[in-house]
């Protein structure tokens, strides 16, 4: 006998981050997380960035309606603080 199955509650995420040289001896740290069963792939340039990504990427996937989050789109740069 089959039955549904909940949708897993479960994600997975890769993070990828490297440093950017921007010239003139200066770097700086950019980027990307990817939701793996989704495909989606977000950009952030500051490490605060990471967690509100996440969060966001997390509210629309569970449908919740909560409001995106302001998030970048462009490979960008991150300050290891």
């Amino acid at each position: 006998m089959d039955t549904v199955q909940p949708p897993s509650r479960s994600h997975l995420f890769t993070v990828r981050v490297w440093l950017e040289d921007l010239g003139h001896s200066q770097t700086e740290w950019r980027g990307e997380v990817h939701e793996v069963l989704s495909g989606e792939v977000r950009y952030f340039r500051e490490w605060p960035t990471l967690l509100t990504l996440l969060q966001a990427m997390l509210a629309e996937q569970e449908g919740s309606g909560a409001p995106e989050h302001q998030v970048e789109n462009q490979p960008p740069a991150c300050s290891p603080s």
